[in-house]
């Protein structure tokens, strides 16, 4: 899969040059680009921002610079995602449905947003992380491109770990341990400690729907209805 990511500040992404991620760029399993927008504005000081056509406060991001970043990456396999509190809110079904696609390409806004007009022309689809806002988009865009990734034949490697992992089954994970049997007067379960796979996987799968239940009964409800 290759990823483009549109952001003004092109340092703070240096995060996918580390561990799983990292790795699977090295296998080129996933390509990541990250796009200065900067770069493409016509502005003789690079601006990208100005103030909003019927007042209000705050800049908001021009159309231009965006408009012909985001045109020199779209080809017609592409997805352009606009990360935006306005959005879809995202979540594990979306990250397994971004992963199938071959080319996604994710605008980070800042200031007071992007102009409407790049919306309606070049953007697919807007997702949010939540009823919250943050300063711009770059955030965001990590947590869908990291969970997205996940997702991708071969990035974890062991293709069975993600299947257990929370929300893939609509429950969160189950609690786990690993060595020391007892710290601090808390001891590892025994039933994990028997060899018994049958009868660990049905404590695993109780714990997962009494800490779901919980936790986040509203995934329940949702996948009963």
């Amino acid at each position: 899969m290759r990823i483009d990511i549109l952001t003004l500040f092109p340092d703070s992404f240096s995060y996918f040059d580390q561990s799983i991620i990292a790795r699977a760029k090295n296998k080129g399993i996933i390509k990541i680009n990250i796009i200065d927008i900067r770069e493409f504005s016509k502005d003789p000081h690079k601006k990208c921002d100005d103030y909003c056509f019927g007042g209000g406060n705050g800049m908001l991001m021009t159309p231009q610079p965006l408009y012909d970043a985001i045109m020199s990456v779209k080809t017609n396999q592409s997805r352009v995602i606009y990360l935006s509190p306005k959005g879809k809110t995202f979540n594990q079904k979306k990250a397994v449905e971004l992963a199938k696609l071959e080319h996604l390409i994710f605008v980070c806004g800042h200031y007071e947003g992007i102009d409407q007009r790049i919306i309606e022309l070049c953007v697919d689809e807007e997702i949010s992380l939540g009823d919250f806002v943050l300063t711009g988009g770059e955030i965001p865009a990590m947590a869908v491109v990291d969970a997205v990734s996940r997702n991708i034949q071969g990035v974890l490697g062991n293709e069975m770990s993600s299947q257990d992992e929370s929300f893939s089954n609509s429950l969160l994970e189950y609690p786990q341990y690993t060595r020391p049997q007892e710290f601090m007067g808390l001891k590892v379960p025994e039933v994990l400690l028997s060899g018994n796979h049958q009868e660990i996987e049905k404590y695993r799968r109780e714990q997962s729907q009494k800490i779901t239940q919980q936790l986040r009964p509203d995934l329940i409800k949702n996948k009963n209805t």
